[in-house]
């Protein structure tokens, strides 16, 4: 299942545009707090498809009956450029274990490029609920890539992907190549190009460069 989320009216397209606006893009404290914004938003449509019990709160006027989150997910990101977009997500979910991936493009004389997965740090996500995040979805090998060395410390029970903006052929990729039916994919904006060094167009650029400076 893929959520859209650009084609509900919201607050959210301010943030999408910001980010893409190439003079705003020059503040990069702002770049990263929209991303952070745009985290809490995923984070709160997500915590609408999870597990609650119901628990009795005491307050200084009796007992109010609610419903509160019975687990919360693993928050996993790809390094660098997904840590804004992952700090939004956490301060939603601010009991949540994480995960870090060490992933980065790998280019060659030819103009080509594959993608090098480093490492994998976090918990056991055994029958947990993973919430994936980067924000910036291209080819959607990255991703792919991603689950299967997550696949190393257990097999969660479901999984959302999370991207800002996301190109069709992307979210294809993804649909394709995933080993798992247990998993949804969340984006503000879908894109339809893609050109052959691999970005997103429109897009905004370099997700990663414009969050934290440009990189040798």
């Amino acid at each position: 299942m893929i959520h859209n989320l650009a084609l509900t009216n919201s607050v959210l397209n301010q943030f999408i545009a910001e980010i893409r606006d190439v003079e705003i893009q020059k503040d990069s404290m702002r770049f990263r707090k929209n991303l952070e914004r745009i985290g809490e938003i995923f984070a709160y449509e997500i915590s609408k498809t999870l597990t609650y019990a119901p628990v009795q709160i005491t307050t200084p006027l009796g007992i109010a009956d609610t419903q509160l989150l019975m687990t919360p997910p693993v928050i996993a990101t790809i390094l660098r450029a997904g840590l804004p977009l992952h700090q939004g997500i956490l301060n939603f979910f601010d009991k949540s274990q994480n995960a870090f991936v060490g992933a980065y493009r790998k280019h060659h004389r030819n103009n080509t490029f594959e993608i090098a997965m480093e490492y994998f740090s976090g918990p056991d996500v055994t029958d947990k609920v993973v919430i994936l995040c980067d924000p910036m979805l291209a080819t959607g090998s990255s991703i792919v890539l991603t689950y299967k060395a997550m696949l190393a410390k257990g097999t969660p029970k479901h999984v959302h992907i999370v991207s800002a903006i996301a190109s069709q052929e992307g979210l294809d990729y993804v649909r394709a190549h995933m080993p798992t039916t247990h998993f949804t994919l969340w984006c503000a904006a879908i894109d339809q190009e893609l050109t052959a060094q691999a970005y997103i167009v429109p897009g905004l650029g370099d997700a990663g460069d414009l969050a934290f400076g440009e990189k040798q």
